[in-house]
């Protein structure tokens, strides 16, 4: 089994969390692994619909997230990946507080990845939970080329 190199690990994450979307969002990646991932978010006004709870929208992008980081460590170095199908149970809605939102790997196929994530309150309680269908785009969509777009000069090897 390959092993992950962590100055690459240290690299994503800095990228991830500095990103405009995540920032918009104020999502933090916190782990990243084989399989696995963790973000957290501190919920404020800016996450939330006009009945002052969360929007549904901020759930899904939560998910939509976590799904592909959950499968990014079992990418070849040069491959990225696009969703191809999110689905997204609303189970809870929350209004304030902590979110811990994990993503999983289901399946890392060839062509396709299957993930999963949960999106839980400071209590673990389950707000959301979703799937993900993910294509991997070999040398598309790379964090390479994610990383030179935000002007990150070299990225370190993936694997060691």
């Amino acid at each position: 089994m390959k092993k992950l190199n962590p100055e690459h690990i240290k690299a994503v994450m800095q990228l991830v969390n500095q990103g405009p979307y995540f920032s918009l969002l104020s999502m933090e990646l916190c782990e990243l692994d084989f399989g696995y991932c963790r973000f957290e978010v501190d919920l404020n006004n800016k996450h939330l619909n006009s009945y002052g709870g969360i929007h549904g929208g901020v759930y899904a992008s939560f998910i939509d997230s976590a799904t592909y980081y959950a499968a990014y460590c079992d990418l070849e170095e040069d491959a990225g990946m696009i969703s191809v199908d999110l689905h997204v149970d609303y189970l809870s809605n929350v209004k304030e507080g902590k979110l811990l939102i994990e993503g999983k790997r289901i399946k890392a196929g060839r062509n396709i990845c299957l993930s999963e994530a949960t999106v839980k309150d400071n209590n673990g309680k389950l707000l959301a939970h979703g799937t993900s269908k993910l294509m991997i785009t070999n040398g598309l969509q790379t964090i390479k080329q994610a990383m030179t777009a935000m002007g990150y000069q070299s990225v370190p090897p993936k694997f060691l």
